[in-house]
């Protein structure tokens, strides 16, 4: 990662947590498939894991989060 990526990741990061809050439905995009969940895009530069989700990449889904830590770059959803 460059440091210009960086840069864009935690701008991504910082309007995010400023926008969003638990509890709030969103729009994302399956970004990638893990054996324990799935990877949400769900913001600039933004993913959150959908724990035990059997989605495929590419697919769209509503998610709400659960929970939210700007400071580790973590975002909890389950299925909306």
């Amino acid at each position: 990662m460059s440091p210009s990526d960086k840069d864009s990741s935690e701008e991504g990061w910082q309007r995010f947590a400023a926008a969003y809050q638990i509890g709030d439905v969103l729009d994302g995009t399956v970004a990638s498939v893990v054996p324990f969940g799935t990877f949400v895009e769900i913001g600039d530069a933004v993913h959150g894991l959908l724990h035990g989700a059997a989605l495929t990449v590419g697919q769209s889904v509503q998610v709400r989060v659960v929970d939210i830590d700007a400071d580790k770059h973590h975002v909890s959803l389950t299925e909306a």
